[in-house]
C-alpha cells in the first residue's frame, strides 16, 4: 500500500461520524476524540459484554470475562465495606503479574479511588518510597511483597491485603487475606459519578539514575489514550488487510503472552485494559522466561507478543521460534527501549507475514507518542511511524519555534493524554510540562514523510571534550556485530576530556574488546570509539520495563586517564 493510501485510510478513521472521529476544541487545546469513555470506570465496564469468553490464563488458574467481573465486584464491596475507602484515597499494588493484580486495578476504580501501580521488582527503599510518597491508604500485595516490606508495614498498621498466603498462615493484625475476602458475602457497591478531570492513576516512572516520581493521571487522559491504542489497531488493520486476513482465516481465538509488567503503561493500558474492552484472551507471564514463554506460546495458541527489545531478541534467537511452537504467532509488539537494526530485521526475516509493530510514548503521555505496525513497519522499521492523531509532535529547544522537518532535536508532545503533573512536585511539572506541551528529554526528529524518528535521551549524550556523542548511536552500531547479544554505552569521567565513551557488552566469549572498539571504528567517527570496553559473562542489570540501568554500571568503573 502507497503512502497516499495509508494517508486515505488514516483520514477516513478521524472523519466526521466516524467512531475515532477527532476533533479540535475552540480554546486551541490538543485534539481529541469525540467518543471515548468519560472515566475509566466506564471503559472498564465496557468488557462486561464479553460474559463466558475465557480472558485470563495464569497457571492453573482461569476466568472469563464474567468471573473476573464477579470477583471485581466482591473485592471493590469489601474495600468499601470493609476498609470504607472513599473516592480519590490512595491505594497501592504490589505483586508480580497475576490475575489478582487485574482485579485489584478494576476494583480500586470501581470505588473512584487512584491506583498507585508499584514496582514489584522494586526493593524495599523503592517500595517504601512510592507507599509514603503517594499516602496509599491501603496496600494490595502478594506474599514476596509482604516479606520485603513485613516489618515497615506492621509499624505502620497501613491495612494490606495479601494474595496467596496459606489458608492456615498467621498474618499480621493490619493483614487480611485476599482470597477469604472474595469468598465472603457480597457487599453492595453504591453507583459513582466519577469526574474525567478527577485523578485515577499514579504511575510511578522507571528511572534508571534518580528517585521515580510519580506520574499523576486523569480519567479523560486514560481514556483518550485508549481510543488512540485501538485507532491504531483500526488503522493496522486498514492498511495491512492482507496480514490481517491470515489472522482471521486462522481461527484462532486472538490470545496475547503478557510477559511485561503492569505497573508499567505497556502492561496496564496497552495490553491489559485494551484486551478487557476487547475481549481478547491473555495469558500471564509471573516472570520472563525465554523457555516458559515459547511452551506457553504453543501451548494456548497465543497470536501476540509484545515485550522489550531484550525479550524479543531472547525469543528469536531460540531455534524453537520459527517452528511450530509460533505457529500461532502472527503479531510482534517492540515497546520499552530502542531496538537495533539487526533485530528489526531479524523480526521481519523470521516471520514475513506478522504483524510486526512498535511505538513511542511515555509513562507521562500515557504511553501514547507515535504507533507504526503492519505494512508500514516493514516499510520503515528504524522509524516508530506517525504521530497518532490527537498528538501533537515538534522538534527543538522551543516548542514554539520548532524546527523544520529532518533537523533533530529534543521531542516535544502535546495531547490530551499527557499526565495532570508529577504528584506533589510542583516544581518539576512546571519543568516538564510547558505551556500544554511534554518535555520529553528525548531527541530525535521527523521526517519528509512524517514519521517520528528516535535519536537518543537528552540525559544519554555524552560530552567527550565538547562533542556531543549519542550513546543509542553506539548502540545500534555495535548490536548489529555478529556475537554481540547486548550493549549499553555511557560516560566515564575523564581527566583531561572531561568525559569519555564507555560500554558495557555482554557477547560470545570468542570476541574480545578491541574487536569491538575495531567494528565501530569502521563504522562511526573515530572520536565515537569506546575508550573502554567492559566484557559481561552475566546479563546487563536491567529495571523492569528493560531499561539498562547505566548509573548501576556507571558506579562500577572509575575515572578514565586518557
Amino acid at each position: 500500500m502507497s503512502e497516499q493510501r495509508w494517508r486515505q485510510a488514516w483520514a477516513q478513521l478521524i472523519a466526521p461520524g466516524s467512531p475515532f472521529e477527532v476533533v479540535s476544541p475552540e480554546d486551541g487545546g490538543p485534539r481529541r476524540f469525540r467518543h471515548t469513555a468519560p472515566d475509566l470506570l466506564q471503559a472498564i465496564d465496557a468488557g462486561r459484554v464479553h460474559g463466558d469468553r475465557e480472558f485470563l490464563v495464569w497457571q492453573e488458574q482461569r476466568l472469563t470475562f464474567a468471573q473476573y467481573f464477579d470477583q471485581v465486584d466482591r473485592l471493590a464491596g469489601q474495600l468499601i465495606g470493609s476498609f470504607k475507602l472513599q473516592p480519590g484515597a490512595r491505594v497501592a499494588i504490589a505483586m508480580r503479574n497475576q490475575p489478582a493484580w487485574l482485579v485489584a486495578f478494576a476494583a480500586i476504580q470501581r470505588c473512584g479511588a487512584v491506583c498507585v501501580p508499584l514496582n514489584s521488582w522494586g526493593l524495599r527503599d523503592e517500595l517504601l518510597h512510592g507507599l509514603q510518597d503517594s499516602g496509599a491508604c491501603l496496600l494490595l500485595c502478594d506474599e514476596a511483597r509482604l516479606r520485603v516490606l513485613g516489618g515497615d508495614l506492621g509499624s505502620g498498621s497501613l491495612s494490606t491485603i495479601v494474595v496467596g498466603t496459606a489458608a492456615d498462615q498467621v498474618l499480621s493484625e493490619h493483614c487480611l487475606r485476599y482470597e477469604d475476602l472474595l469468598a465472603a458475602p457480597p457487599l453492595p457497591v453504591p453507583s459513582l459519578q466519577l469526574d474525567p478531570d478527577a485523578a485515577a492513576l499514579i504511575l510511578y516512572t522507571s528511572g534508571t539514575t534518580s528517585r521515580a516520581k510519580g506520574v499523576l493521571s486523569s480519567h479523560r487522559a486514560i481514556c483518550q489514550a485508549l481510543t488512540a491504542l485501538e485507532f491504531q489497531g483500526a488503522f493496522c488493520a486498514m492498511s495491512s488487510p492482507e496480514r490481517i486476513g491470515v489472522v482471521i482465516n486462522s481461527g484462532l481465538a486472538p490470545t496475547t503472552l503478557m510477559a511485561v509488567p503492569l505497573f508499567h503503561v505497556s502492561g496496564l493500558h496497552a495490553q491489559f485494559l485494551l484486551a478487557l474492552r476487547a475481549g481478547r484472551r491473555l495469558v500471564l507471564m509471573y516472570k520472563w522466561d525465554v523457555e516458559r514463554a515459547l511452551d506457553l506460546i504453543r501451548d494456548e495458541r497465543c497470536t501476540q507478543f509484545n515485550g522489550a527489545p531484550v525479550m524479543m531478541q531472547q525469543l528469536l534467537a531460540s531455534p524453537r521460534f520459527g517452528g511450530a511452537d509460533t505457529a500461532s504467532l502472527f503479531g510482534l509488539g517492540l515497546g520499552g527501549g530502542a531496538s537495533s537494526s539487526s533485530l528489526l530485521a531479524s523480526m521481519i526475516e523470521r516471520k514475513p507475514d506478522a504483524i510486526g509493530g512498535s511505538g513511542y510514548g511515555l509513562t507521562e503521555s500515557n504511553g501514547i507518542g507515535a504507533a507504526i505496525g503492519g505494512d508500514q513497519f516493514v516499510y520503515k522499521p528504524g522509524s516508530c511511524g506517525w504521530p497518532l492523531p490527537i498528538v501533537d509532535v515538534r522538534i527543538g529547544d522551543d516548542p514554539q519555534h520548532p524546527l523544520p522537518a529532518g533537523s533533530p532535536g529534543l521531542i516535544w508532545l502535546r495531547s490530551p493524554t499527557l499526565m495532570s503533573g508529577y504528584w506533589n512536585l510542583a516544581a518539576d511539572s512546571a519543568a516538564t510540562l510547558r505551556g500544554g506541551w511534554l518535555d520529553t528529554g528525548d531527541t530525535g526528529y521527523l521526517d519528509d514523510e512524517g514519521f517520528l524518528c528516535i535519536s537518543g535521551r537528552v540525559k544519554d549524550l555524552i560530552n567527550r571534550g565538547g562533542e556531543k556523542i549519542s550513546a543509542a548511536e553506539i548502540e545500534a552500531c555495535i548490536g548489529d556485530m555478529p556475537g554481540v547479544q547486548e550493549a549499553a554505552a555511557f560516560a566515564v569521567a575523564d581527566s583531561q576530556l572531561g568525559e569519555a565513551v564507555a560500554l558495557a557488552v555482554r557477547a560470545e566469549p570468542h570476541l574480545e574488546a578491541g574487536a569491538i572498539q575495531a567494528y565501530i571504528a569502521a563504522r562511526l567517527a573515530a572520536y565515537k570509539v569506546p575508550a573502554r570496553v567492559y566484557l559481561h559473562a552475566t546479563p546487563l542489570p536491567r529495571n523492569a520495563t528493560g531499561k539498562v540501568l547505566k548509573a548501576q554500571l556507571q558506579q562500577s568503573v572509575g575515572t578514565f586517564d586518557s
